[in-house]
């Protein structure tokens, strides 16, 4: 009987091998034969770890410990102190892609950016900020396309309310459900946003019944989901909105400190013309003025502009407002924390020692278990799409990323050789040029002498602003690596019922029709009660003394066909006579 032994997830070797009551040097080993360098600090997942156990051959079953994972909302985490005073919500938007969220924002703001959308679909976080009376609200516009999950999770773990946007016309979809669960995740409070209540065929009660099923219950039903019926394109029921907004802020008190130094998140980053490194970033507490010093990850920066997301110059900003910072050393991350620091001394010696930790860190394997027993299990045909990313900002980048690996198969995969954020350069087409990849750039460019480079040196570079468009084009490609789909149709069986001649690359003989027909040229295949004994070629047929094209179910023929090497047939043995071609195939 096997023994249970319990683990956690992202357990180190050492740890690992005591559990194991094995030579860490032992365990060590096995990793290096399935192509992990480790140390004995180096952290393992759980499906790593039981694969390895499975290799070593041990009679040991783990069980993966969990841990009960209470998310206490935003929202009721009161705040004490002698400095607090209220701030903004921070409201984010999301539901399906094509429910109207970003139209709902422009109506909100007054502004059009649902026009200028690549594919009508928002492609980036895009945070704002607006006035209702005398008060501020904050939006985050997040991305429906399902290749941007990451970005939608990360929006709702930045935010205190999230606005559901469902389309009275068609109902609670995929990305709905999805943002659902994100929403409660962050243990953030729900407002939903009945859209295009002007169109026809729009039912709202159809959506309440939706929304109950997954467990969300309108007020009007019974439950303390709030509901409203709104229509972006018509401007109807926005103020209802706002007031909605900030009545749920109201009650849930929301508060920070604009006394401290501040800190934040990354929203977006990308490089830009003329400015270097910029950052999309929302202030969480404290106030950030120009010239502060900011750490975020591996990187810092001394501001040198602060703006705000319109492009207003400020001087300083408070809680919850989204900001634009330029400045940045390097690129900070999508999603990476920043704060404020005393100097340029202490920020950058925090950023190095980031920096340090992390290279550290990619000295260990960062494969999953799935993507260890997939590489263990396949065979040495796999074929592989080289490919090297661009992207105009850090969300998007890791969007692409995480999409195309979804792609694999056991016979085809993506491996990235390069990615990064910016215009399509020198390096990216000297890289490509080596190791035979295709460059794609998402929302970027390539100036045009980089375009002579990658011509001259044959190059494919293929640019998109639509992220399906992009994944759609290297499912393209990796159906080109696939092998081709063989199909065979059968014809017709003839039953030996004489031998005339057999030589080594040729036999002659004699036979009736038992179903299909025969014809001529085609393919036979020879068996022999349930063995197959040869395949062959037929090179000719024969009614009686005349040569024939095809012959039907009932009838005698003579038959020739040429083999590779020599075939004693007998009398009884069955010729399958079929046609073989190929056919490309599509992931």
């Amino acid at each position: 009987m096997a023994t249970t032994i319990q683990i956690e997830d992202n357990i180190t070797v050492g740890t690992l091998a005591e559990r194991l009551k094995l030579p860490v040097t032992r365990l060590i080993g096995e990793l290096m034969k399935n192509g992990i360098l480790a140390t004995i600090n180096e952290r393992l997942d759980f499906d790593t770890a039981q694969i390895i156990v499975g290799e070593l051959g041990l009679d040991v079953e783990l069980v993966q410990k969990t841990e009960e994972l209470t998310v206490v909302p935003k929202e009721r985490q009161k705040r004490t102190g002698d400095h607090l005073s209220p701030r903004p919500p921070v409201v984010a938007v999301m539901g399906h892609v094509d429910h109207g969220k970003t139209t709902l924002l422009d109506a909100i703001r007054g502004a059009h950016v649902a026009q200028g959308e690549a594919g009508g679909i928002t492609q980036h976080i895009s945070a704002y900020q607006v006035s209702r009376g005398d008060r501020l609200i904050t939006f985050l516009d997040t991305p429906g396309h399902e290749a941007f999950a990451a970005i939608r999770e990360h929006s709702a773990l930045l935010t205190d309310i999230v606005i559901i946007v469902v389309a009275a016309d068609d109902g609670v979809k995929p990305q709905t459900i999805e943002a659902i669960r994100y929403a409660r995740k962050a243990g953030v409070r729900i407002i939903v946003a009945i859209n295009k209540m002007d169109k026809e065929g729009a039912n709202p009660n159809l959506v309440k019944q939706q929304l109950a099923e997954q467990d969300l219950l309108v007020e009007d039903w019974g439950g303390d989901i709030v509901a409203l019926p709104v229509s972006a394109k018509a401007h109807q029921g926005i103020d209802e909105l706002l007031d909605m907004i900030l009545l749920v802020s109201d009650v849930e008190e929301l508060q920070a400190d604009a006394t401290v130094s501040a800190q934040g998140l990354i929203i977006e980053a990308h490089i830009e013309q003329g400015r270097g490194p910029v950052a999309h970033a929302l202030i969480e507490e404290g106030t950030l003025k120009a010239g502060d010093f900011v750490v975020s990850g591996a990187t810092y920066a001394k501001i040198r502009n602060l703006e705000s997301t319109s492009g207003q110059v400020l001087k300083t900003a408070g809680p919850s407002t989204p900001v634009v910072i330029s400045g940045f050393k390097t690129l900070p991350e999508f999603g990476e924390a920043f704060r404020v620091v005393a100097n340029e001394k202490l920020a950058r010696s925090q950023a190095e020692k980031t920096s340090i930790s992390q290279h550290a860190g990619t000295a260990r394997s960062d494969m999953s278990g799935s993507e260890l027993l997939r590489i263990m299990s396949r065979s040495d045909t796999l074929q592989e799409l080289p490919i090297i990313v661009k992207a105009d900002v850090q969300g998007s980048l890791t969007s692409v990323a995480d999409s195309l690996k979804s792609a694999d198969t056991d016979e085809v995969a993506v491996r990235i050789v390069e990615s990064g954020v910016g215009a399509i350069n020198d390096n990216d087409i000297y890289m490509a040029h080596s190791s035979g990849a295709i460059v794609y750039g998402f929302g970027t460019t390539i100036p045009s002498n980089i375009k002579r480079i990658a011509s001259r040196d044959k190059v494919s570079v293929r640019l998109y602003n639509v992220i399906y468009e992009l994944i759609d084009d290297v499912r393209t490609e990796l159906g080109h690596l696939l092998a081709p789909e063989v199909i065979e149709k059968v014809l017709g069986v003839l039953e030996v019922k004489a031998v005339f001649k057999t030589t080594k690359s040729e036999v002659i003989c004699g036979g009736e029709v038992l179903e299909g027909k025969l014809t001529v040229p085609a393919l036979a295949r020879i068996d022999r009660g349930k063995e197959m004994i040869a395949e062959a070629k037929v090179t000719q047929l024969k009614r009686a003394s005349n040569d024939a094209k095809e012959i039907a179910t009932g009838e005698l023929c003579g038959i020739s066909l040429s083999t590779d090497s020599r075939v004693e047939l007998q009398e009884g043995d069955k010729i399958s006579v079929f046609t073989r071609e190929t056919r490309a195939r599509s992931l």
